[in-house]
């Protein structure tokens, strides 16, 4: 497939699903309330075996929501991915999926196993005014012993030197995991969508784009919602290189 509108394609996402244990501030796709349900993992892993075999993909990211609320799913998606020699497999989770240890162990491990190669771990003031911070430093701990690589992926306020009292805050949580000696990722800063415009406006410059969208005509990354939508098709409608032959931005 040579459309000009994926020449530089060579990601995959996957937002598993829009369930979280979360309620954050921040959060930019708002309060996540009666949100359950994930993308079907056959359906996932097919699109990833026909994409693989049109375009050179390196790197993959499952996330949500809570990704780790459906692991089952989180490991068929980078099992694939990995038999697909997708060399960068990716998960953003704020860790908190279970009190339990002997279930956070296994969770971990199976993760290794599917191949996860790269997690990104997000603590910060607003995960954690309602995300206890034990379960989540047990997992880190777990994932540094599983040998994954891992970042703390924090969210910052205005920007990441700003003294604001939010980012003060996270600075002593991520402090919490100095033990482990995890870095600290570059994280983001706050946009204003969803949550954040809810509860930080004073902070925010409603101006800002959000940072992560692609330009139509030059697909970066093929993204999957919980649902299968996916650019301007859905993947239990039509099949994934059927959407992305129509696939016309303007």
């Amino acid at each position: 497939m040579s459309h000009e509108y994926f020449r530089n394609t060579d990601r995959i996402e996957f937002i598993v699903t829009m369930a979280c244990t979360g309620r954050c501030k921040h959060c930019s796709e708002g309060d996540h309330i009666n949100c359950k349900g994930h993308i079907d993992p056959d359906v996932a892993v097919d699109a990833i075996r026909k994409i693989c075999a049109n375009f050179a993909i390196r790197s993959l990211m499952t996330f949500g929501g809570e990704p780790l609320l459906y692991p089952e799913v989180v490991f068929a998606i980078h099992r694939t991915a990995k038999e697909m020699g997708i060399e960068r497999r990716q998960l953003i989770t704020n860790g908190f999926f279970s009190k339990d240890k002997e279930r956070i162990g296994k969770v971990v491990r199976d993760l290794a196993e599917s191949g996860v190669n790269e997690i990104l771990l997000s603590v910060d003031a607003f995960h954690q005014e309602t995300i206890p911070l034990e379960p989540v430093k047990y997992f880190a701990e777990c994932v540094v012993g599983a040998e994954i690589q891992v970042k703390l992926s924090p969210a910052w306020l205005v920007s990441r030197e700003d003294n604001n009292p939010y980012n003060v805050r996270t600075r002593e949580i991520l402090a919490e995991f100095d033990a482990l000696e995890i870095p600290v990722g570059s994280g983001n800063v706050i946009f204003p969508s969803g949550n954040a415009l809810k509860y930080l406006k004073e902070y925010l410059d409603e101006n800002v784009s959000d940072p992560y969208e692609d330009d139509p005509a030059d697909i970066r990354s093929i993204s999957f919602s919980e649902t299968g939508d996916v650019l301007d098709g859905n993947v239990y409608e039509k099949d994934i290189l059927e959407i992305l032959e129509e696939y016309h931005p303007f």
